[in-house]
């Protein structure tokens, strides 16, 4: 019995060496890339790199429209996806539920499922799929709004299951209490499922926001790569993560800028996930807890 315990301590301290290691090889992954970005790139940023618009193939001049192209973006796929995957979820949420029928719940798993497969597809299948329909069939050409609805398509799979799982955190017995109460099932929703759900409702969210802000493929061959400040929803443009591709591989001279456009689309992931912090904190202020 002694050796065997000390055999399970000696796996239990082997599997924390490996997992500390492996920890701190990503930590150390990241800081050399971050540091390459704030060497490279930090020297460009300013309020004129902000608000110009790019110069010379992006050698020169800022980002203006470019900003104003990726805010379009994540917004129209924004307010795209989230009511579907708030619905799709709501509706998961109801058909798995234990007094549901078995087949509504079978139904529900294979969704589950379904969802699954679908969020793992590569970006430019999706990429492929928006330039088939929303650029060619529905004739609205290389466009915001043909690359919002494509990021929109790419995000309801990821958000329905962030959604789903935030959902299915309301304590069963509060959901059962709710129901003895009489509680109708919108008033079951607002004040016993979404208090315990709103961290990750925004988590999810946040995730979704951060995967649009990154794409790159997809938008290639539905938003299109045109630098300048859009005026319509149909107007061709790129976003930051286009930027940066472009001038990484397109463009002699411009890595020192692609660095600054890197740099600047992490800064704006990590402003949008504080914001989000701060948030989720008044909304628990608000709440009471």
């Amino acid at each position: 019995m002694r050796e065997l315990a000390m055999g399970r301590r000696a796996m239990e301290r082997a599997v924390a060496a490996v997992a500390w290691a492996g920890t701190l090889l990503v930590v150390a992954a990241f800081g050399a890339l971050l540091g390459e970005l704030l060497v490279r790139g930090a020297g460009e940023l300013s309020w004129r790199y902000l608000v110009e618009a790019p110069r010379d193939a992006g050698r020169s001049g800022g980002v203006g429209g470019i900003v104003v192209a990726t805010g379009v973006l994540v917004a129209l796929a924004l307010a795209g996806a989230v009511p579907l995957a708030l619905l799709a979820a709501l509706f998961l949420d109801e058909a798995g539920a234990a007094q549901a029928g078995r087949a509504r719940r079978r139904l529900a798993a294979a969704l589950r499922r379904v969802l699954d497969v679908v969020g793992s597809v590569p970006s430019i299948v999706f990429g492929l799929f928006g330039n088939a329909l929303f650029c060619r069939a529905f004739g609205w050409g290389e466009s915001l709004l043909a690359g919002g609805a494509t990021l929109a398509c790419m995000m309801v799979p990821l958000l329905t299951i962030a959604f789903d799982e935030a959902l299915q955190r309301a304590p069963a017995a509060e959901r059962a209490a709710a129901a003895a109460c009489a509680f109708s099932r919108a008033a079951t929703l607002r004040h016993v499922v979404l208090p315990h759900a709103w961290p990750l409702l925004l988590a999810g969210a946040v995730l979704a926001v951060a995967r649009a802000l990154a794409e790159t493929a997809a938008l290639l061959f539905t938003s299109g790569y045109v630098d300048r400040m859009p005026t319509s929803l149909l107007d061709s443009a790129r976003s930051l993560s286009v930027h940066v591709w472009d001038l990484a591989l397109n463009v002699a001279g411009g890595e020192a800028r692609a660095c600054s456009a890197a740099l600047l689309l992490l800064l704006l992931v990590v402003a949008i996930e504080a914001a989000a912090r701060g948030a989720l904190a008044w909304l628990r202020r608000r709440a009471g807890r």
